[in-house]
């Protein structure tokens, strides 16, 4: 079993702390590592029900936050439809995948993910007047 830390940046020079998640496998898609981090990161919200949602995109009715996503009112988050949210904003070039120093493009890439390799999502900040 192996450890992947996930870091979200932006291009605005934002960057999270790292956090954890094991994996079994040694090598994975990049859709099914997307899958993954949105599982957790929806699970460790459920469990704490803070105020804010601090994950890979906004959910549906969210408004943005400081380091995060703040939900109108209280509800159960659903994991395949952020699942299905990310996926789309990869797709639109929302973000970029870092899986140690190389990028991922293509969500059916297969990619090695050694012990303790550092997953960087690099959330895309459109530019002013651009």
């Amino acid at each position: 079993m192996g450890m992947v830390t996930f870091v979200d940046e932006t291009t605005a020079g934002g960057r999270s702390e790292g956090w954890g998640l094991d994996m079994v496998e040694e090598r994975l898609t990049l859709r099914e590592l997307i899958r993954r981090r949105i599982f957790q990161e929806v699970a460790e919200y459920e469990a704490e029900r803070p105020e804010v949602f601090h994950g890979l995109v906004r959910p549906e009715g969210a408004e943005r936050a400081l380091k995060g996503y703040a939900l109108r009112t209280p509800r159960r988050i659903d994991p395949r439809k952020q699942t299905e949210l990310a996926l789309e904003a990869f797709e639109r070039n929302g973000f970029l995948v870092l899986v140690g120093d190389r990028q991922i493009l293509d969500l059916e890439e297969e990619m090695d993910l050694p012990f303790g390799v550092e997953v960087t999502f690099l959330k895309l900040v459109a530019l002013v007047g651009g």
